[in-house]
């Protein structure tokens, strides 16, 4: 299936500011909120600490705690996790369509028990072994600091809803099973993601994951190795297979494009013996739900042939499982879609030139356009995610903290 392209809604828009540039932010609290954010332990599936921390703060400058709840998201995912997707909402008193910012809770495992560190315009990670969490603390921070703006000073705006979601890094699903009812039915919808806050996101890939278990026949490896049939040499036919033809990695065919990656695999038990199970993780993505379907096809079909051509002194062969999943499908948002226009004009309210970008990865966004909920996405500053040299870039975090006060407030 190709990525949807969303028809525009029939929205009017009013904007609130006459002139000038409207409220600025707290840039130092903004600073202050996301080192701690970081601090805070809070990989997919654990995201309590981090939700008790949001919390408090929105507690503290007086938000209206019966506007603020937890869906049980996390009871539907294949995660079972210790809390769902955080909900704040900001009844408004100006007459303008509901608004929807986002950004996820957790982080990957690599960034457990970060030691952010402050070095001029960049936040690094103390420990050179450790990751950072900026993704997405960073946009946790965004959202949490204009929801502490608008409660502490009283700002105008339209009826808003603040999303913080959970299990985004484990394929979306905090989003994909968010209770929809809460939200309110925001008619324009922002996330905070990475990068530059001047890159819009308006479609990505979808990707599928898909488990391979391998049974061969196990046999000792010096007196008898013709007795038994090795599920590590299946897959390891499979594999250079599928990476002689051009259907691992970055994948082109002809004008189709997608990627696929063996992220995992474990088997065995010893040297001396024949292993006869192998369990392998794998992935597939593409712009189109159709040529991601194929590259999934070639897979499978590589595997099942490499699973025939070993084959013991008895004739015996291996066999091959496969189970897997489209964990988000891929989707594109029009120039003329409501939410895109708003975000590039307050890109360019704040000095920026917003620029259109399509991402190789799945985003909340996915899930939310899924769901019928078009979701623009913004960078707020991260840089290198997902590994030890992931920063924060500060010039581009309160830059996007500026955007979405701006956007929170209906200035555009």
């Amino acid at each position: 299936m190709a990525p949807a392209k969303i028809t525009p809604a029939k929205v009017s828009f009013k904007d609130l500011s006459s002139s000038g540039t409207g409220p600025q932010p707290n840039l130092s609290r903004a600073t202050e909120l996301v080192l701690a954010l970081m601090e805070i332990p809070g990989a997919s599936g654990g995201e309590q600490q981090v939700a008790d921390y949001i919390r408090r703060r929105l507690r503290r400058a007086g938000g209206n705690l019966k506007l603020l709840e937890s869906d049980q998201a996390h009871q539907r995912t294949r995660l079972k996790g210790q809390i769902g997707n955080l909900v704040f909402r900001v009844k408004g008193n100006a007459r303008s369509p509901r608004r929807m910012l986002v950004a996820h809770m957790d982080t990957v495992p690599i960034c457990l028990n970060a030691q952010p560190l402050l070095k001029g315009n960049r936040i690094a990670s103390k420990d050179p072994r450790g990751g950072l969490g900026a993704d997405d603390r960073a946009g946790v921070a965004v959202l949490l600091n204009t929801a502490l703006e608008i409660l502490e000073k009283k700002l105008p705006s339209p009826p808003l809803t603040f999303l913080w979601s959970v299990q985004e890094e484990v394929g979306l699903q905090g989003v994909r099973h968010a209770a929809l009812r809460m939200l309110h039915k925001p008619q324009l919808a922002f996330n905070f993601d990475g990068g530059s806050p001047e890159k819009l996101t308006i479609g990505a890939t979808g990707g599928y994951r898909m488990q391979i278990k391998i049974t061969g026949l196990a046999s000792h490896a010096g007196g008898a190795p013709e007795k038994g049939v090795s599920a590590i040499a299946i897959a390891g036919l499979a594999i250079a297979d599928l990476q002689q033809r051009g259907w691992h990695g970055q994948i082109i065919k002809g004008r189709q494009r997608g990627t696929s990656n063996i992220g995992f695999i474990h088997g065995g038990t010893a040297t001396n013996v024949v292993a006869d199970s192998v369990e392998l993780k794998v992935e597939a993505r593409s712009y189109s739900g159709s040529f991601r379907n194929k590259i999934v096809d070639q897979i499978k079909a590589s595997f099942l042939r490499a699973a025939k051509e070993v084959v013991s002194e008895h004739g015996d062969t291996g066999s091959v499982v496969f189970t897997g999943q489209t964990d988000y499908e891929s989707f594109r948002l029009l120039q003329s879609e409501p939410c895109v226009k708003v975000a590039k004009s307050a890109v360019r309210a704040v000095g920026g030139e917003p620029v259109p970008f399509f991402s190789a990865g799945g985003l909340d966004a996915n899930w939310l356009t899924a769901r019928g909920i078009p979701t623009v996405t913004l960078g707020c500053g991260q840089l290198h995610q997902h590994t030890c040299r992931e920063q924060l870039d500060l010039p581009w975090f309160h830059e996007a903290c500026k955007i979405a006060l701006y956007l929170a407030t209906a200035q555009s």
